[in-house]
C-alpha cells in the first residue's frame, strides 16, 4: 500500500493539532501504517523539554469570600507576573486553563529559574496589594520526552507528574520537581530535598526546591 503519511516538515503541515489529527486518523484507518505514522508523530511533536506547571492557590476560599470575578482578576495578575518570567528564561507558554499555566523550556534549569522569577515577581506585587488580593502559586516541574502541540497542549508522563506535583501536592510558594527534572539540573547550583508522595495509588517521588547555591541576579531580562 502506498503511504499517505504527510511530511512533518511540509510548509502546509505545521506542528499543530490539525496535523496530529490527520496522522492519528490515518493510524486508525490504516493500521498497517502505524509504525510509519508513529515515527512521523515523534519527528513532528516529541522533544525533550522542561515543563513548568503553575497553579494559583486558594480558589475555593477566595471565590467563596470575594466571588469569581475577583479571582479572575487575580489570575490575570498572576499571568502578568509569570509570562515575563517564562519568556525571560527562554520558555513558551503552551496554554492557560482556569488558574493553571503550562510552559515548556529547553532545560529543567530554565523551568526552575522561571518558577523562581515568578515567585519573586509575585512577592513584589504582594508588597503593594491589599491582603485579599495577595497572590500565591505552587509549581511542578518535569523534564523529558513530551508531545508538544504548538500553543495548544502537552502530553507525556513528565507532563502528568508535573501537573500532579504542582496542582495536587505543592503548597503556596513551593516548587516540586520530578526525579527526571531534578536529575537534569546542573550539579552544585541548587539544594533540593527528596520526598515521596502517593496520589491515586501512584507512588510519586519528588524533590522540593530549597535554595540556590549561587547568587541570583536581582532581575532577568
Amino acid at each position: 500500500m502506498t503511504s499517505t503519511t504527510p511530511s512533518p516538515t511540509a510548509p502546509d503541515t505545521p506542528h499543530d493539532k490539525n496535523y496530529l489529527r490527520r496522522l492519528l486518523s490515518q493510524r486508525n484507518q490504516q493500521p498497517d501504517t502505524a509504525s510509519e505514522v508513529d515515527a512521523a508523530i515523534e519527528a513532528a511533536f516529541v522533544r525533550d523539554v522542561g515543563i513548568l506547571v503553575l497553579d494559583m492557590c486558594g480558589f475555593s476560599r477566595i471565590t467563596a469570600r470575594h466571588g469569581i470575578i475577583h479571582f479572575l482578576g487575580m489570575i490575570h495578575q498572576m499571568e502578568q507576573a509569570a509570562r515575563p518570567a517564562i519568556e525571560g528564561n527562554g520558555g513558551v507558554v503552551i496554554k492557560q486553563e482556569a488558574d493553571n499555566l503550562f510552559a515548556v523550556f529547553s532545560s529543567a534549569e530554565h523551568a526552575l529559574e522561571a518558577a523562581l522569577d515568578t515567585l519573586r515577581a509575585l512577592e513584589a506585587m504582594n508588597a503593594v496589594l491589599p491582603p485579599e488580593r495577595a497572590l500565591a502559586v505552587s509549581a511542578g516541574i518535569g523534564y523529558g520526552p513530551t508531545l508538544v502541540i504548538a500553543h495548544e497542549d502537552l502530553y507525556g508522563p513528565e507532563m502528568n507528574c508535573a501537573c500532579k506535583l504542582g496542582e495536587d501536592i505543592a503548597g503556596p510558594g513551593e516548587i516540586l520537581l520530578t526525579q527526571a527534572a531534578h536529575a537534569a539540573l546542573p550539579a552544585g547550583r541548587y539544594d533540593c530535598a527528596a520526598g515521596q508522595h502517593e496520589i491515586s495509588g501512584l507512588a510519586l517521588p519528588s524533590h522540593r526546591f530549597e535554595r540556590c547555591l549561587y547568587d541570583r541576579p536581582l532581575a532577568r531580562t
